[in-house]
């Protein structure tokens, strides 16, 4: 049976046509295939890099424009509250300007302490209070281990803090007694 449908396989495929023309010349277009100069392999790096430069170029442009109009700020501390350099421990105190900016300021506190009512002057009074109980805490730790960094950290932001609440202070104080809506 099988023979039978090879030999009709066979015989159809005696009867097709052994030659296919193309539908339409293909010549020209290999011809000019053929003819036209190849591209350069330089060419799309060029492009690549010509894009390169121009991004960065506007990039640099804008992040210029951006930043030319900024004004620096700059943060004006009185002369009487600059910090130095100090170790602490038993063997060093704080510079000699902070303790005569502190006591200026202690001064003036209990001048605008008396301006406040009762109730604002008794929490004024315990925030000190609490500042200083830290203040002495630290400075006993710092008798242990008058060399850790981290301690004598914590002393100096605890004395900025002390003179941030007794400006704070006196910043109310002057607020209230200059208000003219009342």
């Amino acid at each position: 049976m099988n023979d039978e449908r090879d030999d009709k396989l066979i015989t159809a495929a005696r009867h097709l046509s052994t030659a296919i023309e193309p539908e339409r010349d293909l010549w020209p277009g290999i011809a000019e295939a053929i003819a036209r100069p190849k591209r350069s392999r330089w060419t799309p790096i060029l492009a690549q890099a010509a894009a390169v430069v121009l991004l960065i170029g506007a990039s640099s442009s804008l992040t210029y424009l951006a930043v030319k109009d900024r004004q620096q700020v700059v943060e004006v501390v009185p002369a009487n509250l600059v910090f130095e350099q100090a170790s602490f421990g038993g063997r060093y105190a704080l510079g000699v300007e902070y303790q005569i900016a502190r006591g200026d300021l202690a001064a003036q506190l209990d001048q605008e302490l008396a301006r406040l009512s009762p109730e604002a002057r008794k929490e004024v009074e315990l925030n000190l209070s609490i500042i200083r109980g830290a203040i002495a805490e630290i400075n006993e730790a710092l008798k242990d281990e008058p060399d850790n960094a981290l301690l004598q950290e914590l002393l100096v932001d605890t004395y900025r803090e002390e003179l941030a609440l007794m400006q704070r202070v006196g910043g109310l104080t002057q607020h209230v007694m200059s208000r003219k809506d009342i």
